[in-house]
C-alpha cells in the first residue's frame, strides 16, 4: 500500500504543475498592476482551490523548506506519502475555510543573552500557509516598493547592499552622508493584526485563514498583536505591514532591519517622527537604544557587513566583526571534533565556507582575517596531527575544506526597480539567477541556456539550482559531467524517474 502512494507521489507532473501555478500567479500579479481588484480576488481564489497548487505547497514543506523536519504541536516531524495525500484531501475540502492548530514554542538564543520564541505551526497548517503564500505573493509582489529586499522573490541582501553602495559612492558625494541605523522593538511581536488585516489584497476566505493564523500564535498579553516567527507566511505578512516606509525618506529595508540615508542638510529628528507615526499606526515603536545616528566616515553594520566611506571618498564593505565571529565558531566547531577524521571534516568545511564566501563575494576579502587564512593554517595544522595525513595530504584536503570563491567588489548586478519574477519576464529571471552563481555552477547553467536539465524550465528565484553528477561520482567535476537541475528535479532525478533526457 505505501509503494502505491509513493509511486502516485514520485509520478507527478511536477513540471506541468509548476507551470499550471504560474499562469495563475502571473495573471493575479498583472489584474493587481492594472488595478483591477476584484479580478485579482478572483483567481486567488482559483489558486487556493488549484490542485497544482495544493501538491506544490503540500511538496515545498515536506521536500525542500529548510526546516521541512522540524515538528508541530502534533509531534510530526514528516509525513509518508499516504499522509501527504491526506493533507491534499483537507486542503480540497478546507482551503477557504481553514482552522489552525496550535504552535509548538521553541527558544532561541538572542545575540544579547535572551531567548525569543519560534512559533512552529504543524506540517499540515505549513502546507496551507504555503498555499497561502503561493495566492497572496504576487498580488503584493505588485504593489511593493523598489527599496524592500527582505524575504521577497527575485531579491538578496546582495541586492541591498549594492543599493546603499549606489547611495554612498563617491560620485554621489558618499562621505558627507549619514545614515540612521533604525532598530524597530520586538516588530514580529507586536506588529498589530489589524495593520496587516486592512492592507491585505485577498478574498475573504484567505483573510478569515490568515486572520486564524495570526490568532493561533498570539501571546496571551498581547492578543491583538503579533506574527508567529516559524510559520511560512509570517515574513510576508510583516512585509505588508511594513512596506510603504521606505516612501519616508531614501532608505534601504531588508524585512525589519533598515537604514535611511541623509544628506547633510537633513533634518534627523524629522524623519525619526514620520517613522514613529508610521510605526505607531502599525502598533509597533522605535528602539531608542538600538536605533542611532552614524556617520558614513565611521561606519555602520548591515545584514552581517560592515559599510563605512573611507577618507578618500571610496566606499568599502567587509564582513562585520560579530559576522567573522560566528564562521569561525561554526569551523572551530568541525574543526575541533574529535568524532570526525580528516576527510569528513573537509567535507563538513566545504559547504560552510563555500555558502559564507559566497554571500560575502561582492565585499572587499583581501585581509588575512576575511580571507580565512589563519583558520586555514590552524585547520592544516590539526589535520597533520591524524595519523596518515602528511602535509600534501593536509593542503589537499584544506584546499577542499576552503574552496576558493572569487570576490568582486560591489560587482553585484541589481534587481531593475520593481521588477518581478510574477511579470513573466523569465528570460530576465533566468539570466539574473544565474549571476548569483559561480564557477561550475555558471558554466553549467550557460551550457545548458539557463534552464534546467531535467525538466527544461527557465531557473526562477523560488529554488535553488543544484548541480547534479551524471555518473553519480560526486568527485568527478569535469564540466560533461555536471547538470544544473532544480532542486526538486535533483530529488526526482535520484527517485530514478527521470523526466526528460540528460545534458551531457
Amino acid at each position: 500500500m505505501s509503494n502505491r502512494y509513493s509511486d502516485l507521489w514520485k509520478s507527478q507532473k511536477w513540471k506541468q504543475l509548476r507551470r499550471n501555478l504560474f499562469r495563475l500567479q502571473k495573471r493575479v500579479y498583472k489584474a493587481v498592476r492594472d488595478g483591477d481588484l476584484r479580478k485579482a480576488r478572483s483567481l486567488q481564489k482559483l489558486i487556493l482551490k488549484s490542485r497544482s497548487a495544493q501538491m506544490l505547497a503540500i511538496r515545498q514543506v515536506t521536500q525542500l523548506n529548510l526546516g521541512k523536519r522540524t515538528a508541530g504541536v502534533d509531534g510530526k516531524s514528516s509525513l509518508s506519502y499516504k499522509e501527504r495525500f491526506e493533507v491534499l484531501k483537507k486542503l480540497v475540502s478546507s482551503a477557504e475555510n481553514w482552522t489552525h492548530q496550535g504552535l509548538r514554542a521553541i527558544p532561541i538564543a538572542k545575540k544579547n543573552g535572551g531567548t525569543r520564541m519560534l512559533k512552529v505551526p504543524t506540517i499540515q497548517d505549513r502546507a496551507w500557509q504555503c498555499l497561502a503564500k503561493y495566492a497572496l505573493e504576487p498580488a503584493h509582489e505588485a504593489t511593493f516598493s523598489a527599496d524592500s529586499y527582505g524575504f521577497r522573490t527575485g531579491r538578496s541582501a546582495q541586492d541591498a547592499q549594492k543599493r546603499l553602495f549606489l547611495h554612498l559612492k563617491s560620485n554621489s558625494n558618499g562621505i558627507k552622508k549619514r545614515v540612521i541605523e533604525l532598530d524597530i522593538k520586538k516588530c514580529f511581536d507586536r506588529i498589530s493584526h489589524s495593520s496587516i488585516m486592512d492592507r491585505l489584497l485577498a478574498p475573504a476566505g484567505l483573510k478569515m485563514g490568515i486572520f486564524r493564523c495570526l490568532k493561533a500564535g498570539i501571546n496571551p498579553e498581547f492578543p491583538e498583536q503579533g506574527t508567529p516567527q516559524g510559520g511560512v507566511v509570517s515574513p510576508l505578512l510583516a512585509n505588508i505591514a511594513l512596506d510603504g516606509i521606505e516612501n519616508i525618506h531614501p532608505s534601504i529595508r531588508y524585512a525589519d532591519d533598515m537604514v535611511f540615508i541623509l544628506k547633510p542638510r537633513d533634518n534627523a529628528e524629522k524623519i525619526l517622527d514620520k517613522v514613529r507615526n508610521f510605526l505607531a499606526q502599525r502598533g509597533l515603536e522605535v528602539n531608542q537604544e538600538k536605533t542611532k545616528l552614524t556617520k558614513t566616515t565611521d561606519g555602520f553594520d548591515f545584514l552581517g557587513w560592515h559599510m563605512r566611506v573611507q577618507k578618500n571618498g571610496k566606499f568599502r564593505c567587509i564582513p562585520s566583526v560579530e559576522n567573522h565571529r560566528n564562521i569561525r565558531k561554526k569551523i572551530k566547531a568541525v574543526v575541533n571534533n574529535s568524532n570526525y577524521g580528516a576527510e569528513v571534516k573537509a567535507q563538513k568545511l566545504a559547504p560552510i565556507v563555500r555558502g559564507w564566501r559566497n554571500y560575502h563575494k561582492s565585499c572587499d576579502m583581501s585581509s588575512s582575517r576575511d580571507s580565512l587564512w589563519f583558520m586555514n593554517k590552524t585547520t592544516n595544522r590539526k589535520f597533520r596531527k591524524e595519523k596518515k595525513v602528511n602535509r600534501y595530504r593536509a593542503n589537499e584536503l584544506c584546499k577542499k575544506g576552503f574552496p576558493a570563491v572569487g570576490y568582486e567588489q560591489n560587482q553585484h548586478v541589481n534587481v531593475k526597480g520593481t521588477k518581478s519574477p510574477y511579470d513573466g519576464d523569465l528570460v530576465y529571471w533566468s539570466l539574473r539567477n544565474s549571476i548569483l552563481y559561480d564557477d561550475a555552477t555558471s558554466k553549467a547553467l550557460k551550457k545548458q541556456n539557463h534552464s534546467c536539465g531535467h525538466c527544461g524550465h527557465r531557473f526562477l528565484s523560488d529554488e535553488y539550482v543544484h548541480l547534479h553528477h551524471i555518473d553519480g561520482n560526486h568527485d568527478n567535476w569535469k564540466q560533461k559531467n555536471l547538470m544544473a537541475v532544480h532542486q526538486s528535479c535533483h530529488q526526482e532525478i535520484h527517485w530514478s524517474l527521470p523526466l526528460g533526457k540528460p545534458i551531457g
